[in-house]
């Protein structure tokens, strides 16, 4: 029985340090690419956003077959041979080599439907990322297997830096949409040297794939999802290019950008510690459920005031951080802010369906969220960047309901329990909304960063009161689980 306890410790240790370096790490990198981001913003126009956002849409739809969901069938196995790992980086050869040459082939037609020529020329240059791709993927995979993020945290931010660096210099240099093509192959590359010095993975790749049917069927489940994914997050992008100009995509994207910031930069890293850490807990439900509810309640007591506070501030943070040339973003992030929360709900639920070898049940559900989510798009498309911003905020609850209805049976969690994890950082949040957004009715005319402060401040201080007074348990645990304080013996 010690020998268990001991174990479990262990394994909790483990998470707990996983935890720590990914979402740390996430962080730091993400505020040295924020710092460059936010110079960038200021020195290049809509446009050039409006244009890159065009080329991502293509980019993100051929990336789903870049064979990540099959080397992640590394992570959910019982045991790894050198074989398989060969196995794995044969094929995301090949599949990356082939995706490179098939971006190439389309460029021009991309150009053609968007009527910008200069998406082909973007495009045909970010062929290049594909290549590094092996390189990252099968390094990453093995080290999350092994919830080793500490190196995986100094290869991120060595490629932060990487990025942050070429996005400066070469928006000084004048570079313009350019600037956001060569900052993402600055960090692929440089991550990729990276993870692959840091798990010194220099093995031959196989082509013989005879004997890995699991790692194909399991990869095939998770490319499914993966490729709705793909869809319901880039079809408005896809649909807004033939609608609108390159100036008005060029707003929008930069507001779901804004608004998704936490939702897409910091829940999924912790979803790839959570990932290979509920693989291990696959047998036992009980404990399995435990630990989805906890994290749950956690995720959601940190991101929500984030959420609900830049609904109700968003004018000084546009104005702040990005300056006044894009204050059309403003009723935009304020209507997507209150997307985020379904968002995140949503994706919670794919690490622990793909644990326990259920991939499926992640595919049906995003495969819904495709159908919905495109249909909100056609729709509020013609009511220009802001029909785009309410469809957001139309689909995502219905999808996050679909993603619950199908999700929660497979992974032992009552509604009730699911209810009862939201509701401390909901009310909380909501709460502390309603004393910002008063409290900025009332301010006398401010600087945006002056107005800002004050908001951010006040929205902080009352978030904590209103969690001490009525959430204290939870709040305690999330301490603990930080500082690792243990309850004194008697």
């Amino acid at each position: 029985m010690s020998q268990n306890s001991s174990s479990d410790d262990d394994f909790s240790d483990r998470v707990r340090s996983a935890v720590f370096w990914r979402s740390g790490s996430q962080i730091v990198s993400q505020i040295v690419m924020w710092g460059s981001t936010l110079a960038v913003i200021r020195i290049l126009n809509p446009e050039d956003y409006g244009l890159f956002a065009m080329s991502q849409a293509i980019l993100a739809l051929l990336t789903f077959l870049n064979g990540y969901g099959f080397a992640s069938a590394l992570i959910q196995s019982d045991s790894v041979t050198p074989m398989r790992i060969r196995q794995a980086f044969g094929m995301l050869l090949l599949l990356n080599g082939g995706l490179a040459l098939l971006q190439l082939a389309i460029a021009p037609l991309a150009a053609a439907y968007y009527q910008q020529p200069m998406v082909a020329e973007i495009m045909r240059v970010q062929a290049l990322l594909y290549l590094a791709t092996p390189f990252i993927a099968l390094p990453d995979v093995l080290l999350s297997r092994a919830l080793d993020f500490r190196n995986q945290a100094k290869a991120n931010f060595a490629a932060a830096i990487a990025g942050a660096a070429t996005a400066l210099a070469c928006a000084l240099a004048g570079w313009g949409v350019w600037t956001l093509v060569a900052a993402p192959i600055a960090l692929f590359y440089t991550r990729a040297v990276a993870l692959t010095l840091a798990t010194k993975l220099l093995v031959m790749p196989s082509f013989d794939f005879r004997g890995s049917g699991t790692m194909f069927r399991y990869g095939g489940a998770v490319l499914l999802m993966q490729l709705f994914w793909i869809i319901q997050n880039n079809a408005d992008v896809f649909i807004a290019g033939r609608w609108l100009s390159a100036h008005q995509l060029g707003i929008y994207a930069e507001a779901l950008f804004l608004t998704q910031i936490f939702a897409t930069k910091f829940v999924p890293p912790l979803n790839d510690v959570a990932f290979p850490a509920y693989s291990r807990l696959q047998h036992d439900r009980a404990a399995f459920s435990w630990a989805f509810a906890k994290a749950l309640r956690m995720i959601m007591l940190v991101t929500l005031p984030l959420y609900f506070g830049l609904a109700v501030s968003a004018e000084p943070v546009v104005l702040t951080l990005f300056g006044p040339k894009w204050g059309e973003m403003v009723p935009m992030v304020r209507v997507m802010a209150f997307a985020m929360p379904f968002l995140t709900l949503q994706i919670l639920f794919a690490p622990a369906t793909n644990a326990i070898g259920r991939p499926g049940i992640g595919a049906w559900v995003s495969g819904a969220g495709a159908i919905i989510l495109t249909s909100a798009f056609l729709i509020g498309v013609r009511f220009g960047g802001m029909g785009l911003a309410w469809a957001w905020l139309i689909g995502f609850p219905l999808y996050a309901l679909v993603a619950c209805v199908c999700s929660l049976p497979a992974i032992g969690v009552r509604w009730r329990t699911l209810g009862g994890s939201i509701a401390p950082g909901l009310g909380a949040a909501a709460a502390m909304a309603a004393l910002v957004w008063g409290l900025d009715r009332i301010l006398p005319p401010l600087a945006p960063i002056v107005r800002l402060a004050v908001l951010v401040g006040a929205g902080g201080l009352a978030y904590g009161a209103l969690l001490l007074l009525f959430a204290r348990a939870t709040l305690e645990e999330i301490v603990r689980l930080v500082i690792k304080r243990k309850a004194a013996a008697g």
